[in-house]
């Protein structure tokens, strides 16, 4: 039999369409819990209708069911983070399970993951690992921030670090999270990188996990995207593994802060938004320089002239 846990999201009625759009992106098939229908169904067969779902103050909810292979907290916490760039007031449960349960139920199904052509994610707890040679290893621990590899858009900015970012170059990772891509691009030999993120949980959860891989040249600080990213420094390589929305807000910005030549790696992107994105980058004066996919998911690479 299939484990799943039940990701749940209360919200004011007037967001549940917002609320479901987001879930949507992790995957497809969601529950939605509208009052409205209820209420509905309760003017014919109101005395079948238990009155608990009848309160007339009972928030909406939107609900995915994530299999138990799979990280529940990035699952979460990508929900969370979504939810605050829109300013959506939510209330995030896992029902039947402690909050420490999200974090470490999953843990038993995480194995070494090869996330591009050398680089390798492997669980912080995993002694026995032995590299195949050539292989740049990633530890991880990423706890309740988003980006522990197994999620299609972190490898395909991964990918595009791996492939496009020369050794010797400034980085800047936008939306860090775990920092997983921020410690890539330190091993795959990038002079310095700052990595920012909005939450403060993620900036600690970075700050740790550079520390346990040995990286040096990362700084994990806070901002609101680029709000406090130095106006002094020119990048050689932006990535932004977020979602396409809030990647729209750098679009008019990004050229500033990067070098010429330099590269920008939009990732979290699925496929229906990829041409409004693209055309938001071009008109802020980069050019589309690659795209790649995965699933239903998109990265964009747009280049400074």
């Amino acid at each position: 039999m299939q484990d799943w846990t039940q990701l749940r999201a209360e919200c004011d009625v007037r967001d549940l369409e917002r609320v479901a759009a987001i879930f949507t992106m992790l995957d497809s098939r969601i529950m939605v819990e509208d009052p409205g229908d209820v209420e509905e169904i309760g003017t014919w067969y109101g005395e079948l209708i238990d009155e608990e779902l009848k309160r007339p103050d009972r928030p909406a909810a939107v609900s995915i069911f994530v299999p138990a292979e799979k990280n529940f907290g990035e699952y979460a916490d990508f929900i969370r983070q979504r939810a605050g760039a829109e300013g959506l007031k939510i209330k995030l449960e896992a029902v039947g399970r402690s909050e420490k349960e999200w974090a470490d139920a999953w843990k038993k199904y995480y194995r070494p993951l090869k996330i591009g052509k050398r680089l390798v994610v492997v669980p912080a707890w995993d002694k026995e690992y032995s590299p195949e040679p050539g292989a740049i290893v990633i530890r991880m621990d990423p706890g309740m921030a988003f980006g522990s590899g197994t999620h299609e858009s972190t490898r395909l900015c991964a990918g595009l670090l791996e492939q496009y970012m020369q050794p010797g170059a400034q980085v800047l990772d936008v939306g860090t999270g775990s920092g997983i891509l921020a410690i890539a691009a330190s091993l795959l030999g990038a002079k310095a990188v700052d990595a920012c993120d909005l939450d403060p949980v993620a900036v600690r959860v970075a700050r740790d996990n550079f520390e346990a891989n040995g990286i040096k040249n990362a700084c994990a600080f806070e901002s609101d995207l680029l709000a406090k990213v130095p106006h002094n420094v020119q990048y050689d390589f932006i990535c932004a593994n977020i979602v396409a929305d809030i990647v729209l807000r750098m679009a008019a910005d990004a050229k500033d802060y990067l070098s010429s030549g330099g590269y920008f790696a939009a990732s979290g992107i699925i496929e229906p938004q990829k041409d409004k994105v693209t055309k938001a980058f071009e008109k802020g004066g980069l050019a589309l320089a690659a795209t790649i996919t995965e699933n239903d998911w998109v990265a964009l690479l747009f280049k400074k002239p």
